[in-house]
């Protein structure tokens, strides 16, 4: 992508969400001999509400709220990009929750 395209997609994601809070789940890849300390590391961040190790393609997946897109891309480039031993992320914006903990939601709780 280049730069004239991140541009158009962040202004599309900016557009979208607006202000509104933005959820999502970020799959990590670790150092994996570092997984536990790195793990504890993302864990303490209060953005992150959940964290998993895993197997598969990622080492790590996280779901996160933030108060807003630009509040996202912050944490990620400032906060979780700078955590050493983390080698790539992918971020998964949550777009429509339709079950949660175990209950399933409503039309009108559908939003992220």
């Amino acid at each position: 992508m280049n730069s004239e395209e991140r541009n158009d997609y962040e202004k599309a994601i900016t557009s979208y969400y607006g202000e509104d809070q933005v959820r999502a789940v970020i799959q990590m890849k670790v150092d994996t001999k570092e997984a536990d300390v790195i793990a504890e590391k993302i864990a303490n961040l209060p953005e992150i509400e959940d964290l998993f190790l895993v197997t598969g393609d990622a080492d790590l997946i996280g779901k996160a709220s933030f108060d807003n897109y630009p509040s996202m891309k912050r944490f990620i480039v400032e906060r979780l990009s700078k955590i050493d031993g983390l080698r790539d992320t992918r971020t998964l914006m949550i777009v429509t929750t339709f079950k949660e903990n175990g209950t399933l939601k409503t039309a009108d709780e559908q939003k992220s």
